[in-house]
């Protein structure tokens, strides 16, 4: 993840799951104003995952106010408070970066905050409390110079795409010409070290290989960094365009052998890589950490079903936002037209919104904003053409070695729902050189933890198991040794 701010995992291939939420507690007016100034933390609870945020605010002799947010679970620290607006016991705080904004209300002793962060169409509950800054999380695995490689900033074209690409190739020192892989992140645009609750998975996997005599590519995702290109209206297709580029350049580099060049793609990194390879005859291996092998609104359905019973939800709310799901997505797949699918969306939502139960915290989860947002997401271009791909036709044309990781705890590709097809299509297509690997205790982002629930990403130290790191070392320095 980069600097930017989102409530939730952008690693969620757009998973839809509601958090029930309980209304803001607001105190009396106290008997003084309360001070602001100072430093305040609490806790965003979705349901699937918890951030903190502390908010620093110091008033200047002019009395404006020198005001910053962290996210130290997502290793964003120091972002800019743009407004901060007392007046008696109420407080409003807005980053107009992230489009999120804090209103909340101060407790009869000044000493707690309560109220909403706004942000999306959604609103969380937020306590702040005073408290210190944080400290960016522990992260023991992350490669720290001086590095045994060089280290070269690199920049490149997508032209059908338009789109420019700013990133690092790490290179080995012994004797060249070396083999080469491609890193591929996940949904969401991410920087070029796939960065995200403070982690950072690629940087650690480049260091990794170009330490085995590997050179790696990592790039910043269009809009990201110094990379620049259409990030709304873009698609899978404009993505695995993006990566046919990344595999071009590299094969013009005086220090890559161009017939050793892989591709190592996580989540829907992994599809875009499988896609790839089925295209060109250009990709000599791959590595899927966390691929579909099942069309994108079973894969969502299954999702919202693990990460919201892992919550805590009950089977009531998950039964209610399968129906939500359900209706949003056929909307999304039955209606080639834009303005039809709006209007299928909208009349569905209103009969929809008719069978709920009066309560009013599940009002608050479900109001218009929120549902209006979620609609709107779902009717993206890339979305629809998510719930529509089935990747399994892609795995059937890959004639390349393959290794494919699962993680038996992953929330969001579960092994259970995606190893079966996959195995299945692979063996149709008479594929000769693929592993496939489940690794017990492993979430999505392949570290050891104890449910997979999306809540322990920012709080687990390890950023990928060195067993994971052991066994792609293993498989690349197999099947990119020269012949």
């Amino acid at each position: 993840m980069s600097a930017s701010f989102h409530v939730g995992a952008r690693q969620i291939l757009g998973a839809m799951w509601l958090a029930l939420l309980c209304l803001s507690a607001v105190g009396a007016e106290p008997s003084k104003e309360p001070t602001l100034e100072g430093t305040w933390a609490g806790t965003l609870d979705v349901g699937a995952i918890k951030l903190r945020l502390v908010f620093d605010l110091k008033k200047n002799p002019d009395a404006t106010w020198a005001a910053t947010m962290d996210s130290p679970d997502q290793n964003a620290l120091g972002l800019k408070i743009d407004r901060v607006t007392t007046e008696k016991n109420s407080v409003v705080l807005e980053l107009k970066r992230l489009g999120g904004i804090f209103e909340g209300k101060f407790s009869d002793d000044g000493k707690e905050i309560a109220g909403q962060w706004k942000q999306g169409g959604q609103s969380f509950r937020l306590i702040l409390k005073p408290g210190t800054k944080s400290a960016p999380p522990k992260r023991p695995q992350e490669p720290k110079r001086p590095f045994p490689y060089d280290e070269v900033e690199v920049s490149y074209e997508n032209l059908a795409g338009r789109a420019k690409f700013v990133g690092t190739l790490t290179l080995p020192r012994t004797v060249g010409p070396h083999p080469a892989m491609l890193l591929i992140s996940g949904s969401g645009s991410q920087n070029r070290d796939e960065e995200l609750f403070g982690h950072k998975p690629f940087l650690l996997l480049a260091d990794y290989l170009t330490r085995r005599g590997i050179a790696v590519l990592r790039v910043d995702d269009r809009g990201v960094g110094g990379s620049a290109g259409e990030v709304a209206d873009a698609t899978t297709d404009d993505f695995v365009g993006d990566a046919l580029a990344g595999v071009e350049f590299l094969r013009t580099r005086t220090e890559i052998d161009r017939t050793r060049i892989g591709l190592l793609g996580h989540s829907e990194g992994a599809n875009i890589a499988v896609e790839v390879a089925a295209k060109s005859d250009r990709v000599a291996f791959i590595v899927l950490m966390a691929t579909t092998a099942v069309p994108g609104d079973e894969l969502l359905f299954k999702q919202a079903e693990l990460i919201s019973r892992a919550a805590g939800a009950t089977d009531a709310a998950i039964q209610l936002n399968r129906e939500l799901q359900a209706g949003l997505f056929a909307a999304a797949k039955e209606n080639s037209d834009r303005a039809a699918a709006e209007a299928k969306t909208g009349q569905f939502l209103a009969d929809w919104k008719k069978k709920l139960p009066a309560d009013a915290a599940l009002s608050a989860a479900v109001s218009d904003a929120a549902l209006k947002a979620e609609a709107k997401r779902v009717l993206s271009p890339w979305f629809r053409r998510f719930l529509r791909h089935d990747p399994r036709a892609d795995l059937e044309k890959v004639r390349c070695p393959m290794l494919v990781l699962f993680g038996e705890r992953d929330l969001q590709v579960a092994p259970s729902q995606n190893r079966p097809p996959l195995e299945v299509a692979l063996k149709a297509s008479g594929h000769q050189h693929h592993e496939v690997r489940e690794f017990p205790s492993l979430n999505h982002l392949f570290q050891t933890c104890q449910t997979g629930s999306l809540s322990e990403y920012g709080t687990i130290e390890e950023t990928i198991s060195p067993e994971v790191l052991t066994a792609i070392g293993n498989w690349v320095a197999k099947y990119s040794a020269k012949k």
